[in-house]
């Protein structure tokens, strides 16, 4: 096995032992060394399998002693949805904490994604969302001040459309959102994501770029989202209308 999927192939074989009940909850596993004889690979490729496992939390690493097995853990399932957003054990809803700063210049990477001029000023909001008093998901949103400036609905936390969401707020201010396009990809929490999220370094996380365009084609709200993979899963509502195939 090449080195570097050779892990992956020992993790996945161990993945579905585990799967398989064959080590009982809260039981130490076999060391490395024996896990490399084992699979007739290096103990440095064992080890790697052994930490990707226990960054998804199947194990637990316990200094000086050894790995064991974790209990299993129930993931949170946040669904999105054009009608409703929620999360939790058994649908629960989200709460949510936020602090919004206005004239914000965009940096360069949001001046592209809401097609204005880098330094132009915004509406950035960050957002730590809970379910059950767990932090599940965090989020950093831009807004161009030019679609908002003057309005009531400036802030996206504050005002009469408080906490209504991006569509309602624009549709009170005559802007008319058209669509949405989410862009998931898998990522490594790095230090900031992990202390916000309560996991380690380097966890496995799901990142969604997030953007809201208007009828007319303008960016009105871009957002970078990041929800901890090993908490929870992201499932998409799609909802159908008569006469749609």
């Amino acid at each position: 096995m090449a080195r570097d999927t050779a892990y992956l192939k020992v993790a996945d074989s161990l993945r579905a032992r585990i799967g398989a009940e064959e080590w009982p909850v809260g039981s130490k596993l076999p060391s490395r060394s024996r896990f490399a004889r084992e699979y007739g690979v290096g103990q440095s490729v064992t080890q790697r399998a052994l930490e990707l496992l226990i960054i998804e939390g199947l194990l637990e690493g316990r200094a000086g002693s050894g790995t064991y097995l974790c209990a299993p853990r129930e993931r949170l399932r946040i669904v999105r949805s054009r009608r409703r957003r929620r999360a939790g054990l058994g649908g629960g809803g989200l709460t949510w904490e936020s602090h919004s700063a206005a004239r914000t210049p965009a940096p360069e990477r949001i001046a592209q994604r809401l097609a204005v001029a880098p330094g132009d000023p915004c509406v950035h909001t960050t957002y730590e969302f809970l379910a059950e008093g767990r932090p599940v998901e965090i989020c950093e949103s831009w807004e161009p001040m030019a679609v908002t400036d003057g309005t009531p609905v400036v802030l996206p936390e504050a005002g009469p459309f408080k906490g209504a969401g991006v569509i309602e707020r624009m549709r009170s201010i005559g802007v008319l959102v058209a669509s949405a396009l989410e862009v998931p990809r898998p990522a490594r929490a790095n230090q900031t994501q992990a202390n916000l999220l309560g996991i380690s370094v380097g966890e496995l996380i799901t990142e969604i770029e997030r953007t809201y365009y208007a009828v007319d084609g303008r960016a009105v709200e871009t957002a970078d989202i990041v929800v901890a993979d090993r908490r929870s899963e992201i499932a998409y509502e799609i909802d159908f209308h008569p006469g749609d195939r």
